[in-house]
């Protein structure tokens, strides 16, 4: 798209939503360009250069959608028609939409280094420096699994209603995921690194690679955890995730609208947990992956709080789930690129910090679980399980031994209820993360300070 015709474009935008009788419709249009390197072992598998543009419309008819994707500004007018005469076919009841002004505005974020401005060259260079320093720390490593990426997402979006928004988004990111193994014993860790507007963020981070391929390593001759209940003590990442995964999801509009049982579960006003817990989301939050100005509905973001002193008070909506359910949009409406509709999605989502510390929590306890990261897990409904990269058993107030296939796992509301301490010491994941919902994925910031939780159940041996 030449920013140039940019004035061109939006009359044309307009003009094609214009007289189709539509209770509401938007068009996106939408420019792509990503690098990506993927490496298995010490061996470059793949390099890839891509550029995507193409757009889709959203019309609504008495509560009916259409959706009709494109790969062509020609013939837009058309387009807008065929959705329209879609959502007639499927439309049924009133159409409810959460009011949002309409905007007019540009917004290109202030990168400290582009990737762009970055060579191809240098950045193999640099994925090979880290897949080297990993399979340098011991002859136990077995493999590794490391990947570069970067991406550009323009998106020009209009609607019935006057909007019109040209935004830009940008991501880069780096990992490294280390193997060890000793027989049949096979451990891993991992260093990942990402910004959502400076390539630097991503270079020099070899001693972080390092330590990771340390950690696989020592888990080798680490202990067998025990499995039953105990007081367990999880560090910013895992604590985060267990937000995202397990509450997180709950908390967004279309399922708690769409699922009977959830809505008699998440009634605004109802205690979760202790006074010392918040839970907040929202893409205004600056800094992280999941940080934007308007969402994919045009509708601007904000942060919003799901728990503030233990109690429910806020979800996150599309305007559609907000419509019908009597609430403010938040802005949390995302779609993967233009060949998807965008549904109600997570943004940032955080645990706050209270105000204990990490060495107060371990002191504390008498028998229990420190557990560092994560990996792998899953959730349904209210219940979760999420695998503990790295665990240590905690004996009369003080880290003791290593432990090795430790899971957390439980009941979300239970647990939420056991969280008595809170730390001050907050962190977002560095390495953000990509979250998968309804067939689609989106790039999200997870934060939080460490949680205890007592009574918490741990699988291991």
């Amino acid at each position: 798209m030449d920013t140039r015709d940019a004035g061109d474009l939006r009359d044309r935008l307009a003009d094609a939503l214009r007289g189709h009788g539509a209770d509401y419709a938007e068009i996106r249009v939408e420019e792509t360009d990503a690098t990506s390197l993927t490496y298995r072992g010490r061996t470059l598998e793949e390099v890839g250069r891509t550029s995507n543009l193409g757009g889709c419309v959203r019309a609504v008819v008495n509560g009916g959608w259409g959706f009709v994707s494109f790969n062509s500004l020609e013939g837009l007018r058309d387009r807008v028609g065929l959705a329209v005469r879609q959502a007639r076919l499927v439309g049924g009841e009133g159409t409810t939409l959460a009011a949002v002004e309409p905007h007019v505005d540009v917004v290109v974020p202030a990168l400290r280094r582009d990737p762009a401005s970055v060579s191809l060259d240098e950045k193999k260079r640099l994925m090979d420096e880290y897949v080297e320093a990993a399979w340098a720390v011991s002859p136990r490593i077995q493999t590794t699994n490391a990947g570069y990426g970067d991406a550009r997402r323009r998106v020009i979006f209009a609607n019935s209603e006057g909007s019109y928004i040209d935004q830009s988004r940008f991501r880069v990111s780096a990992r490294v995921q280390v193997l060890a193994r000793d027989g049949a014993n096979v451990q891993q860790s991992r260093a990942a690194f990402s910004s959502p507007d400076d390539y630097d963020a991503v270079v020099g981070r070899h001693v972080e690679v390092g330590d990771a391929a340390r950690r696989a390593v020592a888990l080798l001759d680490a202990a067998a955890a025990p499995g039953g209940e105990f007081t367990v003590i999880c560090d910013p990442a895992l604590a985060a995730v267990f937000a995202h995964e397990a509450f997180g999801h709950l908390s967004e509009g279309d399922n708690v609208h769409e699922n009977e049982r959830l809505r008699d579960i998440m009634v605004l006003g109802k205690r979760f947990g202790r006074p010392i817990l918040n839970i907040a989301d929202g893409a205004a939050i600056g800094g992280q992956p999941g940080s934007f100005r308007y969402d994919d509905e045009g509708t601007p973001t904000r942060r919003t709080d799901l728990i503030r002193d233990g109690v429910l008070v806020g979800r996150l909506h599309s305007r559609e789930t907000a419509g019908k359910m009597g609430e403010a949009a938040t802005g949390n409406a995302r779609a993967q690129s233009y060949r998807h509709a965008p549904i109600v999605r997570m943004t940032n989502t955080c645990i706050e910090a209270g105000d204990s510390s990490f060495d107060e929590m371990v002191a504390e306890t008498k028998l229990g679980i420190f557990c560092r990261d994560w990996y792998g897990g899953q959730t349904t409904h209210e219940q979760f399980s999420f695998g503990c990269a790295e665990a240590w058993m905690i004996r009369d107030g003080k880290l003791a031994e290593p432990l090795r296939g430790t899971t957390l796992s439980g009941n979300l509301f239970t647990t939420l209820e056991n969280i008595d301490m809170v730390g001050r010491d907050f962190e977002w994941t560095e390495a953000g993360g990509m979250c998968g919902k309804g067939g689609q994925s989106a790039p999200v910031g997870q934060g939080s300070p460490y949680i205890r939780i007592q009574n918490a159940l741990m699988g291991g041996k």
